[in-house]
């Protein structure tokens, strides 16, 4: 088979096609044929090695297909189920083994490629508004980055728990912000974010910021919280948070703040199963939009790294095996 693998950190020139034996299955698991492999921000951080990890290996951390063999003790999936996953390393490939725990049954009415491009994303902006920060109505949310893949995503479940919405996104993509739900939209390349989001709720500040932009806006972001505000930072498309003084948190109103990821939003397979099973619901029905912004081939992985990693993206891109 063929798979996408590092033999260095560095660039998007590092990721290289190479042709691997056919893996199989052990005790637990699953080999996956995947028709659609989930192009994401923590694919970059390995690629450049801010996440180690022991060369070579496979990138991609979540993809969707069907069952085609399994190995002993399985009892969650047979061959010739629609499966997805995530927070499972080694997507960008034909096949996939993938512990059989944390496949999700994809249901009819849920495209498989639709099924991989909400898996990561879609679980994060689940989590984000249901746990990390549990959205009440009359809530306020600032999201930013609100035309990225999580961002549009983030946008319609927290309309869907009854905030009110402040979405931050470039010039060329508020209409994006604007028809995922968000209330108001500010263009932050062109516009003092914090200032605007002071004028939008009469000086009080929001409820939450949902920050995946990281460096540029960190600092804007905790000015524009109310006291005992929650600062969720879940990415860093723009670079690190330097290193801060805990004491801010208390000068700027007896702020929170984490820094969650999604696999300890996923550790059991009951909450697994919870998240993922809300999201094909909500597409099934449609109650929630998946933007599938673009498609690469699997031997055009580069490429799909350069264009995520351009910041141009407007919903989710994909790999097709």
């Amino acid at each position: 088979m063929q798979a996408i693998r590092i033999h260095e950190f560095g660039g998007p020139e590092v990721l290289r096609a190479d042709e691997l034996p056919l893996p199989e299955p052990g005790p637990g698991e699953a080999r996956v044929k995947l028709a659609a492999s989930g192009v994401n921000f923590i694919d970059i951080y390995h690629r450049k090695g801010l996440y180690p990890g022991k060369l070579p290996f496979t990138l991609g951390q979540e993809g969707a297909g069907t069952v085609d063999a399994v190995g002993t003790d399985v009892a969650d999936v047979k061959v010739g189920d629609q499966v997805a996953y995530a927070s499972v390393q080694g997507a960008y490939a034909e096949y996939a083994i993938v512990p059989a725990a944390r496949l999700v049954p994809v249901p009819m009415g849920v495209p498989l490629d639709q099924a991989a491009a909400v898996m990561l994303q879609g679980m994060t902006a689940h989590y984000l508004a249901f746990s990390t920060f549990e959205i009440k109505p009359g809530d306020t949310a600032l999201v930013h980055a609100a035309a990225g893949g999580v961002g549009q995503l983030l946008v319609q479940i927290a309309k869907k728990r009854g905030a009110r919405v402040i979405g931050t996104a470039s010039a060329a993509k508020l209409e994006l912000a604007r028809a995922a739900g968000a209330d108001e939209v500010i263009g932050y390349n062109e516009e003092d974010f914090e200032a605007a989001v002071k004028q939008l709720t009469d000086g009080q500040g929001v409820d939450v910021v949902y920050d995946s932009v990281g460096k540029t806006t960190f600092d804007q972001s905790l000015n524009c919280l109310r006291p005992r505000g929650y600062m969720v930072l879940y990415g860093q498309s723009s670079g690190p948070v330097p290193p801060m003084d805990p004491q801010v948190l208390n000068a700027r109103g007896s702020l929170f703040l984490t820094r969650p990821t999604l696999g300890h939003y996923i550790a059991t397979r009951e909450e697994l199963l919870s998240r993922a099973n809300d999201l094909f619901g909500w597409i099934a029905d449609g109650e929630l939009k998946v933007a599938i912004d673009a498609t690469f081939a699997l031997t055009a992985a580069a490429d799909a790294h350069r264009y995520l990693e351009g910041r141009n993206t407007k919903g989710k891109v994909l790999l097709l095996p």
